[in-house]
């Protein structure tokens, strides 16, 4: 079986561990490639048509575009279009583009290099900097499974009537659902993830055209405005936007998940291997994107427009879409989508955290060990502040768990930039000198408006 794949992947496919092997809990002394049991899994016809090889590459770009779209955008998003209207437009158009240069940027770097970047951190940086970075890293994986322990309960909640607190417990069972997904294929996985994808968009289409919203204010939005900048109020709920729509673990994830396809290892086939990662990348964030404009327009056309301007929590939107539209479909939807949308992030963020221990520990655990514990320390948190604080405490935890991850991009952003910049390590992949401008200002803009966070934080400004 292995002579059909190309000579640089061979020896690596003898090193894999029989799948007794990999339960155990173990240190590699050298590092494996990354995601070991699906590298290289997914076959590529190089002699194929133009619409057959990107079939054939899509699907990591729909994986990273789940990140994007997760239960933490809900909360900013409809917070940001209840109380400002369609002003926040823009920052998503801003946050979108820039997850579309980085993610372009971390699908380089696993390519070229055969690492993904925790890997890259590991190796190129000394302990007293990876060791730091890696804990940023799982401070922010920890966020992002917060706000799928609470997005997840509330959707339970909404559907079911079950109460946030057993919601929140019940969110463990899904733990195993990974690992049923990945012993059928990572293909297998992909189509879960992307029919779960067309779910969720579909729910929003039909909300959207409900909604009726006026073209002209939602083009109005789109261009930015200086209040974004000079109102605290409205850009605390702006970084959360960008925290929420630009992920740190997404990063990590896609540098890693490219490395399934089994293209050619040489230069040539690693140059049209990056040409098609990013256009899956970029196709699957467009998508991202109608999704979070659509929430904020439908808080904007719904709640905005009726004076609600109040509502900065799921449930409540919940609640007040059937009487303000008059039709329960968009109550139901809502919450539909909501569900699939936890689920999805659930897959994507084992993922990522097993790469990240992987990458930058060597440290090889079992997925379902690796998806337990950090899922059982989002559901401690979510637990003791749904039953001090009830609903509206759990989505201002929901909010403030999106500042968290905005706060963590720092971490994960320069280390990529200064990796794809680097020839050295890239050689002839290293990108351009304008490319490297647009990076380098896109790491920029996310340092100072966290800076700015924090400092209003601090102030009390915010």
């Amino acid at each position: 079986m292995t002579s059909s794949l190309p000579h640089a992947v061979r020896p690596l496919t003898r090193k894999l561990q029989p799948a007794g092997d990999r339960r155990a809990w173990r240190f590699e002394r050298e590092s494996q490639p990354s995601l070991a049991e699906v590298h290289a899994s997914v076959p590529v016809d190089a002699r194929a048509n133009w619409p057959r090889r990107l079939l054939a590459f899509s699907g990591p770009g729909y994986m990273v575009a789940v990140g994007y779209m997760d239960p933490g955008n809900w909360a900013t998003d409809i917070a940001g279009g209840a109380r400002f209207g369609y002003t926040l437009l823009a920052v998503i158009i801003l946050a979108n583009v820039m997850a579309i240069v980085l993610q372009a940027l971390a699908a380089r770097l696993g390519i070229a290099t055969g690492k993904d970047l925790a890997q890259a951190c590991r190796d190129g940086f000394p302990r007293w900097v990876s060791i730091p970075l890696w804990l940023a890293c799982e401070a922010a994986i920890i966020a992002c499974d917060l706000a799928e322990v609470i997005g997840t309960a509330i959707a339970l909640n909404l559907l079911f009537a079950i109460p946030l607190v057993y919601g929140a417990v019940i969110t463990a069972v899904d733990t195993f659902l990974l690992l049923l997904l990945m012993n059928r294929g990572f293909r297998f996985l992909e189509a879960f993830v992307i029919a779960l994808l067309i779910v969720i968009a579909g729910c929003f289409a039909v909300q959207i055209a409900i909604a009726a919203p006026p073209i002209a204010s939602v083009l109005g939005g789109l261009v930015p405005s200086g209040e974004i900048v000079t109102n605290h109020a409205m850009l605390y709920i702006a970084i959360g936007i960008l925290g929420a729509t630009v992920m740190p673990h997404s990063l990590y994830l896609h540098s890693s998940i490219v490395q399934t396809r089994n293209f050619s290892r040489d230069d040539e086939g690693r140059r049209v291997a990056i040409r098609w990662a990013t256009t899956d990348g970029t196709v699957a964030l467009m998508l991202a994107l109608f999704v979070n404009a659509s929430i904020l327009v439908i808080a904007a056309a719904v709640f905005h427009a009726s004076g609600r301007t109040d509502v900065a929590d799921i449930g409540h939107a919940y609640t007040l879409l059937t009487p303000l539209l008059g039709t329960g479909l968009a109550s139901l939807l809502f919450a539909v989508a909501l569900l699939a949308s936890g689920l999805n992030s659930t897959i994507t963020a084992t993922l990522a955290g097993q790469i990240v221990m992987e990458g930058f520990l060597r440290l090889h655990i079992p997925p379902w060990a690796r998806r337990l514990l950090t899922r059982a320390v989002a559901i401690v948190p979510v637990v003791i502040v749904t039953l001090l604080y009830g609903e509206k405490g759990a989505g201002q935890l929901l909010i403030f768990s999106q500042i968290v991850l905005s706060m963590q991009l720092p971490f994960a952003v320069i280390p990529l930039v200064w990796f794809v910049s680097d020839r050295r390590r890239m050689g002839e992949f290293a990108i351009p000198p304008l490319a490297r401008v647009v990076s380098w200002v896109v790491a920029a803009v996310i340092v100072t408006l966290n800076l700015k966070l924090l400092l209003d934080v601090l102030t009390g400004a915010s």
